[in-house]
């Protein structure tokens, strides 16, 4: 294991050497530490839950192919009645990692892009792939960016009454200063 940051939480490497040609499973449950970090990361009210499950397995001769699921339980705030409420969330993950998969940089207009085939591995850096990250990636993901408490309804607020539209006083300063009964300019 390597020392997590605040940019990134839950660090829970694995080399490539460590997975046997028949595979190998992983199970993460993160600790309360953990889960206070990635809240903090995601603008969550609070993570009271967060676990991972990976199957990993060899993928060609220098990659790895990593598949699972995150769970996780989520505090957040309705968008609509501002209440404290919690949603689960469940994301499916199925990546392929392979040595030398970089992405091209091309210059375009001295601006760097950045650009890869929608189907491209991942790059494996060194030997190692950190699920800790994979699963925080995956579950920033996976969150509702506009929760609701369930049974929740935006209702605007009742028109006001006709007052001639957005442009109404833009209309007034049109009129001559004498029809508004202004003084004369």
């Amino acid at each position: 294991m390597t020392r997590a940051t605040a940019e990134q939480p839950w660090s829970a490497p694995v080399s490539i050497h460590d997975v046997l040609e028949t595979g190998r499973s992983v199970s993460l449950v993160a600790d309360e530490r953990t889960r206070e970090g990635i809240a903090k990361l995601a603008g969550l009210r609070s993570l009271p839950r967060l676990e991972a499950a990976f199957d990993l397995a060899l993928h060609g001769r220098d990659g790895l192919r990593v598949t699972g699921q995150v769970n996780a339980t989520v505090g957040q705030t309705c968008v609509v009645t501002l209440e404290p409420i919690e949603n689960d969330v469940e994301e499916d993950i199925d990546l392929v990692f392979a040595p030398g998969a970089a992405p091209s940089i091309v210059e375009e207009d001295g601006i760097a892009v950045e650009v890869t085939a929608l189907d491209a591995p991942e790059p494996l850096i060194g030997t190692t792939v950190d699920l800790g990250a994979i699963a925080t990636e995956f579950l920033i993901l996976g969150i509702d960016p506009y929760p609701r408490k369930a049974g929740a309804v935006f209702e605007p607020r009742a028109a006001a009454v006709d007052s001639g539209g957005p442009f109404a006083v833009l209309k007034t300063l049109k009129t001559p200063k004498k029809a508004r009964g202004g003084e004369p300019g």
